[in-house]
């Protein structure tokens, strides 16, 4: 699997819109064939730090997730809610094996 997760500092106060718009990706994410799991992970102690963990079946799969139409809304969506560009590292899953 092909895992990404990403790092998100929004704008104080756009922590609700920038859930909305996360949830309403995800709806559509969640229908790709090749993703087998997308969360949005809020943090604990800075409720405007975010993650984001995506997991698909291989990297093309990813790469085809980024040209979807509610991909393309919900970055267009989010830049201005953005407190610094958003961090995505990529990883191979090694456990649990599939």
């Amino acid at each position: 699997m092909y895992v990404v997760c990403v790092r998100i500092q929004v704008v104080p106060g756009r922590e609700d819109d920038f859930i909305a718009a996360s949830q309403a990706n995800a709806a559509g994410t969640r229908q790709e064939p090749g993703n087998v799991r997308w969360d949005l992970l809020r943090h604990r102690a800075e409720p405007d730090r975010f993650a984001l963990y995506e997991a698909y079946r291989e990297e093309a799969d990813f790469t085809a997730h980024q040209q979807t139409e509610h991909y393309l809304k919900w970055k267009e969506q989010v830049a201005p809610m953005m407190a610094v560009p958003r961090i995505g590292d990529r990883y191979t899953n090694l456990t649990p094996w599939e």
